[in-house]
Order: structure tokens, then C-alpha cells, then sequence
């Protein structure tokens, strides 16, 4: 079996023509690759020689998916300094539903070395208030491994957040004037719950700190929690919020670290001034307000931080916050084809753990749109996994990855599981979780 066979996993098998397309295209495929290499915890190697090393390796491959991760590895310095290769993305591709084939040997790779921290989440404490005002990890953190790949967005959402990112560092090591063009360090990811936001800000978090590994030791994740900074003592909240900040501020100081601060439920410290003033709110929270506006115009001078937030709703959010907000990114449930994605790779998950047996094959979306949707031997299953997708439309993300936990823990037994009886299960799940929602509804 070839190189190319070899790299190519049931879930990215596309076909033959497909493929050939694909090749035949490669010539006109942007030249920069990015490779993520992660490092092996009693690795001794120099970054420079796996670096070195994993170059030689792909090149010797010549050929490789989007998203294929090699484990298998001969060169005896690769296998005791190396957990994985990952091939991620081109420089102009969409973080979407397609996968397209990397000339390996000719493009120009960029080759990401890290090392994962394994510490977890820790606490950070207001001291006087005795009080735990925030989560903390250290980046990349084992607890976000595999997050980024997990979440599917209809639109490159992801590609425009790392090119936010890029932009945001040219510019401060350009030393742009902001006085003249102005960014804040400041993304605001707004929709329904139940979409992803918060874990597209943890997963964007880690992505930014393995490819900034070069510029950045390490990175940091403070997420705010925001309820517990509303004081038990009247006007003290303000006090509060600034020394929150002041302590995220210490951390700023080292410029050889990354700092993503992240604040789930903005709304929460941005609650509307408009409101406060009309009586309709204490005016504690403009004070809230106040102290978070101001903290955020002085963060703003280092190069090193990344604001993140969230909104269920946007409408109680002070406009001078939405004003600051560089991205104001709505993101909202998945399309059938979006669903049609987390479904495969849920149900790929099972068949590799052998939950679903006998392995059934389940091409991409896009190969089923190449074939226009007609069945035949490689698309029978597929379909009838789109057929489910599409009576899903309407449940948010977080409720589609539950959908085949629900269908085993409600409908079937035991393991190993055939797909047909799968996929009658999951029809089951899936209008049992319309059901509920329409009875929670009625309360």
C-alpha cells in the first residue's frame, strides 16, 4: 500500500475521482502548510532537530489530508521525542467541511513543537474577599486536547478568529500607531446557547498558544467568573472588577507568555448602562461597568493578552462594550451539513472503539455532494446518516454530541451495536430531545 493509501482513514476516504482531482489540484494549493508536532513529556531533543526531523519525515511521505495525524513512526530520534504529527490546515483554507490533499515535498511547512501541561484547572483568589474569582490553566492544556477539531461551524469561523489573532500581533510588532488604527484585543462571540462559544474561546486559546510556540513559552487561560465578583457589600463590585484585572495584569508582565482572558456571559459585567440609569438596575452595576470599560482601554497597550467573550443575550450588553469589540462573531445552530459532520465524527469514535461493529464505511459530506447525493455502495450508509442530520436541524451543538449517548443509553444494550440498529436509536434520540424541549417549553 502506497504513502497516500496508508495516510487516508475511513472517515477522510474519498472517491477515487475525488482524490485524483485533488492531486491534480495541488499545484495550485497556497505554499504554507502548518504542522503540529506534539512533544513527547521525556522528550530531550532540541526543538530544532524534531523540527528538522518531522520535516524530513513528511517530505519521505510526499502526501497527506488535511487533518491526517501520524502516530506510527520509525526514525528511532521521531519515536522517543514525538507523540503525534498533525497535518492542520493551509493558509487560505476554510475551517469548514472540506479536506484537501498537501504536497508535502513542495509546499513550505510550518512546524509547530509543543508540549502539553497536564496540571488541570486551578483557582484563582481575591484575597481579602477570600473568594475564587477565576479558573486558570496553563496552555496547551491536556484538558482542551482535541477540542479545536470537535467544534464544526457552517462559515470558516475559526480561520478568521487565528487571522484576527495574526493581524492583531503584525500590527503591535509593526508598532502601529492605535491612536491612528484602532484595536482593542477584543472578540466578541454572540448566539444562542448551546453553540460552542465557550469552547471555541478555550480551543481558540490552546490553537494560539501551539502556534505561537515560538514567540511564547507557554500560554495562560483566566476565565472570569463573573457572578462572583458582584460584592455582598454595596458598590464594591467595581473594586472588585479592577482587582481581578490588576492581577491578570502581573501576568502581562511576561512578555514570553500568552494571555487569553476569558469572560463567559459578558452580559453579566456589561449589563446596560442605559437600564441602571433608568432605575430599572442598582447603580452598582453602572459602577461594574465602569471599572470593566476602564480596565479594558489599559490592557489593551500589551501585546501579549487576547480578550475573549461571550453572550447569550447581546441585547443586555452596554454598547460601549459592543463598541470595543474588534469581532462581533454570531454563531448559531449547525446546518445539516454541519450536523451531518459531528455525527460522523461521533459515530467514527464508536466504530474505532468498537461500540458499532462491524466497521461501516461513512464518506464526508462533501464526497456525498460530489456524488450528488446518489446511493450506491459507498454512500448507502452515509445517506441514511444525512437523513438523520437533517431531522436535527433546531438542536444546538452541545445537544448533537449527546444525541448517540442518548440513543445507547435509552434504546440499546450492551455492545457491539450493528449501524442499522445505531441509526434507529439515534431517530429515537433525536425526537425524544425535540419532545423535551417542546414540554420544558410549556413551563
Amino acid at each position: 500500500m502506497d504513502d497516500v493509501s496508508q495516510m487516508i482513514s475511513l472517515q477522510d476516504a474519498l472517491p477515487a475521482t475525488d482524490c485524483v482531482q485533488n492531486m491534480k489540484d495541488i499545484n495550485e494549493l497556497p505554499l504554507i502548510c502548518h504542522v503540529e508536532v506534539l512533544r513527547n513529556p521525556f522528550s530531550t531533543g532540541k526543538t530544532s532537530q524534531i523540527k528538522e526531523k518531522v520535516r524530513k519525515f513528511l517530505s519521505d511521505k510526499k502526501a497527506a489530508c488535511c487533518g491526517t495525524v501520524f502516530k506510527d513512526f520509525t526514525d528511532e530520534f521521531i519515536l522517543h521525542n514525538v507523540d503525534y504529527v498533525s497535518v492542520c490546515d493551509m493558509s487560505d483554507i476554510n475551517t469548514g467541511l472540506q479536506r484537501r490533499v498537501v504536497d508535502l515535498s513542495s509546499c513550505t511547512l510550518e512546524i509547530h513543537v509543543f508540549q502539553m501541561h497536564t496540571d488541570g484547572v486551578g483557582c484563582e483568589m481575591l484575597e481579602e474577599e477570600e473568594m475564587s474569582a477565576a479558573s486558570h490553566w496553563l496552555l496547551p492544556s491536556s484538558d482542551f486536547q482535541g477540542l479545536w477539531d470537535s467544534l464544526v461551524y457552517d462559515e470558516p469561523i475559526k480561520m478568521r478568529l487565528l487571522n484576527y489573532a495574526s493581524t492583531t500581533l503584525l500590527f503591535s510588532d509593526h508598532n502601529v500607531n492605535s491612536s491612528i488604527i484602532s484595536w482593542n484585543r477584543v472578540i466578541l462571540l454572540h448566539g444562542p446557547p448551546g453553540t460552542g462559544k465557550t469552547s471555541l474561546c478555550k480551543a481558540l486559546a490552546q490553537k494560539l498558544c501551539i502556534r505561537l510556540s515560538d514567540r511564547y513559552s507557554h500560554g495562560q487561560l483566566v476565565e472570569i467568573n463573573s457572578h462572583s465578583l458582584f460584592s455582598k457589600w454595596f458598590s464594591e463590585s467595581g473594586k472588585l472588577v479592577m482587582k481581578m484585572f490588576q492581577k491578570i495584569q502581573d501576568y502581562m508582565e511576561d512578555p514570553k507568555s500568552l494571555i487569553c482572558v476569558l469572560i463567559d456571559e459578558v452580559e453579566s459585567l456589561t449589563a446596560a448602562r442605559k437600564s441602571a440609569m433608568n432605575g430599572m438596575e442598582p447603580s452598582d452595576a453602572i459602577r461594574v461597568v465602569n471599572a470593566m470599560l476602564t480596565q479594558l482601554d489599559q490592557i489593551k497597550k500589551y501585546p501579549n493578552v487576547l480578550i475573549l467573550t461571550t453572550s447569550n443575550i447581546t441585547g443586555a450588553i452596554d454598547l460601549a462594550f459592543v463598541d470595543r469589540a474588534d469581532i462581533k462573531q454570531f454563531v448559531g445552530h449547525p446546518s445539516t451539513k454541519a450536523i451531518y459532520s459531528i455525527y460522523h465524527s461521533c459515530l467514527t469514535e464508536l466504530m474505532r472503539c468498537g461500540v458499532i461493529s462491524p466497521t461501516q464505511q461513512l464518506v464526508d459530506v462533501r464526497s456525498l455532494e460530489i456524488t450528488r447525493f446518489i446511493e450506491n455502495n459507498a454512500t448507502h450508509y452515509s445517506l441514511k446518516l444525512y437523513e438523520i442530520a437533517s431531522k436535527s436541524q433546531g438542536l444546538s451543538g452541545r445537544a448533537l454530541r449527546k444525541i448517540p449517548f442518548i440513543a445507547h443509553a435509552m434504546y440499546l444494550k450492551g455492545c457491539p451495536i450493528t449501524l442499522d440498529d445505531f441509526f434507529q436509536a439515534m431517530k429515537k434520540a433525536v425526537e425524544r430531545q425535540f419532545q423535551e424541549q417542546a414540554e420544558l417549553s410549556k413551563i
